[in-house]
Order: structure tokens, then sequence, then C-alpha cells
């Protein structure tokens, strides 16, 4: 059995349905090839207790580009996103704590600690905001690459000139943002310890990282360029759980005449006369004039490409690809919601990012016991109660809670098989201590280490940004120097996933940039036909 399309998509993630669409609207016929039997990728919603539902994997809106948004018509395929009343919310075993969010919460509360750091936030926040209009304008570019031509030359000017227009303090900032440890940069404007862990927590989520490791700046600049509901810089949830996002961008494809087919993995990429030429699915042949992957540089190169197919030094370079997040995730049924020892009464801090890590000095000590021990002592948690917004996701009286937890390795003694059940319990016993009942409440679990996310959503070494965000994996080298514009070094074979720039998270970004490159490489096809 064969089948014939323009463009075959490897993975109906959500960077892949991007892709897709922006194709099809363009006349080309896409087929996508998902190996489990649902579309989304790690953005998924399913039922994990009776009667519970929760986002498995990725859980929280707010990277999504906005053009992305708007050209899918999201939001008339079903996608509704609504705000967190809170933004943040960071406990103590004490009676202190921390909240933060829109209408001037965040300085008034961080006042409340310290007039300093008040002022302390509104030179960050200034630092903060040049350094992020530069990161916006690249998110939906190919980065230079290194070596390229013409257009590459000119995308070198372009960033050349934005850095230009910033001022010399600016571009100070700009270069610490990309260097330094955030540690070292909250060092710089805050005196609290609370007032930095809730900064420095975005430097750590999907990190297996200190705050004061070199770079980890970066990855907290990572996490504020987007926007949710139209605020920038908000958090939301979308009804329905991330689910309902994939599954407005799997309505939009196929209205636009994209094929999806589902329970299809991908055993092998063919490739003939030195270009990818199609794939092997489930014992049927599909052919292309082109093969995108949305999946890890890591397992595209290892795994699919047949050997030989590209240079000896590419697939040597590949085979290091850096992955690992050392995230821990986990979704419970609870039978009432909990009540934290520095903030017990129900409320609006309910709806918020719940961070258990009160301290840059708190999540230096879980990485280090982690490196040391084998997974985080006093692990650093973030807790999301979505059915305090969502009442579709549980049943009535009862709530959903999501569990992000760093900091877990992917090699631990014994294998994750063995030890993923005492991994939950030491989480829920040390969220306890900040919630006592928390652990009685818990009437069913979902956990996920790893290996367990590996296994269920194929990314590598259960690294949720499909590759480290280091500085040698980022912008013009991500996936690798020479092939950051998502053209790969196989002709025909394109990268559009969360390992090419810019990046993790649910951003739809690589899609995009991914699509305009086909696209682009289209009108050469037809020249030379």
């Amino acid at each position: 059995m064969a089948q014939t399309t323009d463009i075959l998509i490897i993975g109906a993630g959500h960077n892949g349905l991007v892709c897709a669409y922006y194709l099809a609207r363009r006349g080309m016929k896409v087929t996508m090839l998902e190996r489990r039997p649902v579309v989304g990728g790690a953005a998924v919603t399913e039922e994990f207790a009776p009667g519970f539902r929760n986002s498995t994997a990725s859980y929280t809106v707010s990277l999504l580009n906005p053009e992305v948004i708007e050209d899918m018509a999201l939001h008339r395929h079903g996608l509704k996103v609504v705000l967190r009343k809170i933004d943040n919310f960071l406990p103590t075993l004490g009676g202190d704590h921390l909240l933060s969010g829109r209408g001037g919460l965040t300085r008034r509360e961080i006042a409340r600690h310290s007039a300093k750091d008040a002022e302390g936030y509104d030179a960050y926040s200034k630092a903060l905001e040049a350094v992020v209009r530069i990161l916006r304008e690249w998110i939906l570019r190919a980065p230079p690459n290194a070596g390229g031509g013409l257009s590459d030359v000119l995308a070198a000017l372009k960033l050349g000139n934005s850095v230009r227009g910033l001022e010399a303090e600016e571009q100070r900032n700009l270069f610490d943002f990309f260097t330094k440890s955030a540690g070292d940069i909250l060092d710089r404007y805050f005196e609290t310890d609370i007032v930095k862990a809730l900064f420095g927590f975005d430097a750590v989520v999907g990190n297996y990282a200190s705050p004061y490791s070199p770079g980890s700046a970066y990855v907290l600049l990572h996490h504020l360029f987007g926007e949710a509901a139209g605020v920038p810089g908000a958090w939301g949830h979308a009804i329905g759980g991330m689910g309902a996002i994939t599954e407005a961008m799997a309505k939009a494809c196929r209205e636009a005449g994209v094929e999806i087919v589902v329970d299809a993995p991908v055993e092998e990429i063919i490739v003939e006369r030195g270009r990818a030429a199609g794939a092997v699915a489930g014992g049927k042949t599909y052919w292309a004039k082109a093969v995108v992957a949305n999946v890890n540089p890591k397992y595209l190169f290892g795994e699919l490409i047949p050997d030989g197919a590209v240079a000896a030094d590419v697939t040597r370079r590949m085979a290091g690809w850096g992955a690992e997040s050392a995230t821990f995730r986990m979704n419970v049924a609870l039978s009432q919601l909990p009540r934290f020892t520095s903030l017990p009464q129900p409320g609006d801090h309910l709806t918020a990012g719940i961070i258990v890590a009160p301290s840059l000095g708190y999540m230096d000590r879980a990485y280090t016991s982690a490196r040391s021990e084998g997974s985080a002592r006093e692990p650093i948690v973030e807790m999301l109660i979505p059915s305090t917004l969502d009442d579709s996701l549980a049943p009535a009286g009862s709530h959903v809670a999501s569990l992000f937890c760093q900091h877990f390795p992917y090699e631990v003694e014994g294998g994750w098989e063995a030890r993923v059940d005492e991994a939950a319990d030491h989480i829920i016993a040390h969220v306890d201590r900040y919630a006592p009942g928390f652990k009685a409440s818990v009437v069913g679990r979902l956990a996920l280490s790893p290996w367990h996310l590996e296994q269920r959503f194929g990314i590598p070494r259960g690294d949720i940004f499909h590759g480290k965000m280091g500085l040698d994996q980022l912008f013009s080298a991500r996936p690798m120097l020479g092939h950051a514009d998502y053209r790969m070094p196989l002709a025909g074979l394109y990268l559009c996933g969360s390992g090419a720039h810019p990046g993790g998270g649910v951003t739809g970004a690589p899609g995009h940039n991914a699509a305009q490159a086909i696209l682009a490489d289209r009108r050469k096809w037809r020249r030379s036909a």
C-alpha cells in the first residue's frame, strides 16, 4: 500500500498541527502521522481517575503565540482561555507568603516584605522590558544561520540593528540575561528570599540546574515572552485542559484539508537520491515532496533517518544532543481543596501557580541533593488546581491538581518503573507539610517520571523542551549551527518541533517558522520543475 502527498508531517503535536495548517492554507496537500491514538503530543487532556480529567503533561497557557491563535481561528474552533485570578502564590512552612498578579498586586506584595525590594522590582521590570522585547521580535523568525547565504546575512543585520537600537545599559542587561545565572541577577535587585524565589522559579522550570548555574537567566527569560487572554506576561487556563488547544488546532487543520492519521508510528524516513521522500508507518508507505519532523532531534537522527543518509559528523553531533529536564509530572484527584498553613482560607490564591520553593537557596539544595542522592530531598513543586477555574475537570465538590516537580533525574538507581510510586509518595508528603491534610485528600493519581514521560510522549529523557535550553543549544545553534532555519542536513527534511528555535513550551512558533521555510522552498521547487 502507498499514498502520495505534498508534505508528510511526522507527529501531530501542537507544532506539527500549526505547521500543517499554514501549509494546507496555502494549497498544499498535507498528511500527518501520529503514533498515539490522539493528536496533541504532550498537550493533551485525559481522564486519569474515574470522573477526573486533567492536562497530562503540559499544563498551563501563556507562551502560545497570539498570531498563531488568530491565524488558526482557535477561538472559533472552541478554544477558551481564562486568566488565573492571581498569578502566583508562594507559601512557606510558617505564616509568611507572597502573591503576585495584575493590577499592581506584585509590587504591593513585594513592598509588604521590603520597601527596598519594591524599588528593586521597578528597576528589574525596566531591565526586563527591553530584553523581552528583543526576544519577542525573534519568536516568529528564523535566527541567522552560521555560514548561510544572503538571507542569513540580512537576518544577522536585523538582529544587529535591534541590539544597536538599545541603550548601553539595555545592551548590558541583554548580555547578562543571556550569560549569567538567574541568582546572580536577582541578588542584584532584591534582598528578600521569597521575592527572589518568585522570579527565580522560572529559571529552573524544565531546567536541571541550580538558579545559580550560568545560563539559567535565559531560561527565566524564555517563560516571560507570552500572554494569555490578550494580557502580556499573564498565565491562563484553557477550559477543558491543554487538549482543548490541540483539539481546536486539529479542527482548524481538518477544515483546511489536512489528513491526520493516528495510531501510525513511523518506522523510518525514506531517502531516495539523497532526499527525504516519505516514510513507512504501520506497513504503509507514504511518499511526499518533503518530510517535516515534529519529533525531538536526537530521535530524528538516531532512529528515523537511515544509516549513512547524513554525514557521520552530523550523526555523532546529534547523538550527543543534550536532553534532560529532571521533571516529574503528577496529576492528583482531590476530595477537597488544600489549606496552606501560611494562607489557610479558601480564596483566589488557589487559582494561582502555587510554588513550593520559598528561596533560591531551597532551589539550589534541590538541585545539589538530586545530583548527590538521585532525586531532590525537598523538591521544587508547582501546583495548579485548574478545577478552581474549570468545573468540567472533576465531579462536583472535588478537584484536580497538577504537580510539576523538579529535580528528578532520568537515571535513577533501580529504574523508574520500580520507583515511581516512591517518588510520588515523597512529593505528596512534602506538599502535605505546607498544606496539612493534603495527603489525606488525594483519592487518585497519575505519576509520570522522566522515563514515563519519554515512553508516553516520545520526548528524550523526559525533557519537556525536547532538548536543554543552554547557550550551546539555543538560537542559531538549535538544533545545530548551520541548520537553525528548520532545514535539516538532508534535502527535503525539515524540523518543526521544540528542538528547533525558539525552543520548548506550547508556543506554536517552531511550527509556524518551519512552514514559512517550506513555503519559501516550494517556490524554488516550482522554478526548478
